[in-house]
């Protein structure tokens, strides 16, 4: 088992926790592997339904290790770090294109890949005191995980060039007011509120919700007509589901309905 990330399944939803709080969470070879597994069996495990994805020590991720970066150490070939790059980065995608929500806890800082994993999920929940950026530019560095695609669909071009181009320091306010943040709270209630908001989900009509994941994905490269297409046979697909059927009777009942993700 990875001890640098960690994780935790409990009513449906899984908690994914990076684990280096002396480093705020930096990523290390060994973190992203164990991002990746822990992404993947997000992915694949029926029971998970949802998933948090949080750091521990009061940060969430201030990308990657650049002191360990500087160490000295010997220089792997191009092909090599091409590849060790690319296969890390598929946390990214197997997030963001996985038929569950994911909800990303920003506290203390995201920062660099760390704000590139949070761009990938579906929802952003941050504390009042986090402090968030793309870093790249400051570091001498294009982006990775995604960033850039995550960033220019979420907030279109003009505002991605802005934010990775001058890499500015947002405030959690700031990043709501630009549609980059679903929601900010106090510092103290971040780790309640993420909780209670990821666990709704888990515990919602998790067919349908995956679909909506889905249409929203095809939403970013399919063109009218097939969007069309994929909706309307969602919606069919739904409609024979045991969560859509208690769904109608607990509404006919005036009642809130227990889903099944059936």
């Amino acid at each position: 088992m990875n001890d640098m990330v960690l994780q935790k399944l409990e009513g449906g939803l899984l908690t994914i926790t990076m684990n280096r709080p002396e480093r705020k969470n930096a990523l290390n070879p060994e973190m992203v592997a164990g991002l990746v597994e822990a992404a993947r069996r997000a992915a694949d495990d029926p029971e998970v339904r949802a998933v948090l994805f949080k750091g521990a020590g009061g940060s969430f991720c201030v990308g990657g290790d650049v002191k360990s970066m500087a160490a000295g150490r010997a220089p792997l070939p191009f092909e090599q770090k091409l590849a060790n790059l690319r296969r890390g980065m598929e946390v990214s995608r197997i997030l963001h294109q996985m038929p569950k929500p994911v909800v990303a806890q920003l506290d203390g800082a995201a920062a660099g890949a760390g704000l590139s994993m949070a761009l990938s999920c579906d929802l952003r929940i941050a504390s009042e005191t986090c402090k968030i950026t793309t870093a790249f530019a400051k570091v001498g560095f294009s982006g990775d995980y995604g960033g850039t695609y995550f960033l220019t669909q979420l907030l279109g071009s003009a505002r991605a060039r802005e934010l990775y181009l001058m890499s500015p320091v947002l405030t959690a306010r700031e990043a709501h007011a630009i549609g980059l943040v679903t929601k900010v709270v106090p510092d103290a209630e971040i780790d309640a509120a993420a909780h209670e908001l990821a666990l709704s989900l888990a515990q919602g009509p998790s067919i349908a919700l995956g679909y909506i994941k889905r249409n929203i994905n095809n939403a970013e490269h399919l063109p009218l007509e097939d969007c069309f297409d994929g909706e309307a046979i969602h919606h069919t697909r739904c409609g024979d589901t045991d969560d859509h059927k208690e769904a109608a009777k607990a509404f006919v009942e005036k009642r809130k309905p227990a889903f099944r993700g059936a």
